[in-house]
Order: C-alpha cells, then sequence, then structure tokens
C-alpha cells in the first residue's frame, strides 16, 4: 500500500508492506513525530537523509528511509 505524507513542504511516498498489524494511522503518526523530532535533535548523518527523502518503506517496527543517495539511506526505529 502507499501513502502520501507531507515532509518539510514536499510530499513523500510511504510504502506499507501487508504484514503491518497496526493501524495505518497509528504509523503515521508515530512516523511524523519521530521524523520530526530527528529533523530537530538528530545527528548531521540523519539530517542529511532527511533533507534528501525521496520515499519511506515502513517494515514492522522500523522505517526505511531512502535518500536521493544511496549511501544516506538509512533505517529508523518507530518505537
Amino acid at each position: 500500500m502507499k501513502m502520501l505524507i507531507s515532509f518539510q513542504n514536499k510530499m513523500v511516498p510511504v510504502y506499507f508492506t501487508n504484514e503491518n498489524k497496526q493501524s495505518v494511522q497509528k504509523i503515521l503518526k508515530l512516523l511524523s513525530g519521530t521524523l520530526e523530532n530527528k529533523i530537530q535533535n538528530g545527528k548531521r548523518a540523519l539530517k542529511k537523509c532527511l533533507d534528501s527523502l525521496i520515499s519511506i518503506e515502513i517494515e514492522g517496527s522500523e522505517a526505511i528511509l531512502h535518500s536521493k543517495s544511496e549511501n544516506d539511506t538509512l533505517a529508523l526505529s518507530l518505537y
């Protein structure tokens, strides 16, 4: 399943796997809160990834952040 979220004034696609047992709204709320926290308090490497974010893939309790540079792609725990 694919949804779009607004992050840093741009629309970012979020892809969900079918194995997610939690509600989509709960996952999106966790994801949004985590991303906002990391953009304010995260390390430089994480901020670099978030600045060039092109898509997010949710796998279980982790968000895989895909950026323009393959080297900047990161996994982020939602909990």
